[in-house]
C-alpha cells in the first residue's frame, strides 16, 4: 500500500476512520528522513491492513507544531484514535516491524483505562494545589 500524505485538511478524518495509523513526520532536507523512507515503504507493503502516512513538516507546520515535533524523522503510532507511540529517529526494518507487533498486541481498553486514571490523578492533584 502506498503511503498517505497527511495535511491539516485530512488528518482528523484519516485518524478517526482508521484503527491503526503510523505517521512519519519528515522534511525534504532531512537526510535521516530520506534514509528511513525506503524502510517505511517496505514495511508498509508487508502490512497492507495498516495505514502508513507521512507529514511533510515543512508544508504542514501546523500539524508539526500541534504534535510538538522538534526532531525528524519522528514516528508516531495512533491506535483507536490514541497516540500510543511517538519517538524521533530513523528505525531499521527489524525494529519497525517489532514496534508494529508490539502495538498490535496492546490491549486498547487497558491503555484507555490507564490514560483515564492518569488524567484523574492530574485533576485531583490540581484541585489540591
Amino acid at each position: 500500500m502506498a503511503t498517505v500524505e497527511l495535511t491539516k485538511d485530512n488528518f482528523d478524518r484519516t485518524v478517526s476512520e482508521n484503527a491503526f495509523v503510523l505517521i512519519d513526520f519528515w522534511a525534504g532536507w532531512c537526510r535521516p528522513c530520506h534514509q528511513f523512507s525506503p524502510v517505511y515503504e517496505k514495511v508498509s507493503e508487508v502490512n497492507p491492513d495498516l495505514v502508513f502516512a507521512k507529514v511533510d513538516t515543512e508544508m504542514q507546520q501546523e500539524l508539526a507544531s500541534a504534535f510538538q515535533i522538534s526532531s525528524i524523522p519522528t514516528l508516531m503510532i495512533v491506535r483507536d484514535q490514541v497516540a500510543i507511540f511517538s519517538q524521533p529517529g530513523a528505525l531499521p526494518e527489524a525494529a519497525l516491524t517489532d514496534l508494529i507487533e508490539q502495538a498490535r498486541a496492546l490491549d486498547m481498553d487497558e491503555v484507555r483505562a490507564k490514560i483515564a486514571a492518569e488524567q484523574q490523578g492530574e485533576r485531583e492533584q490540581g484541585e489540591q494545589q
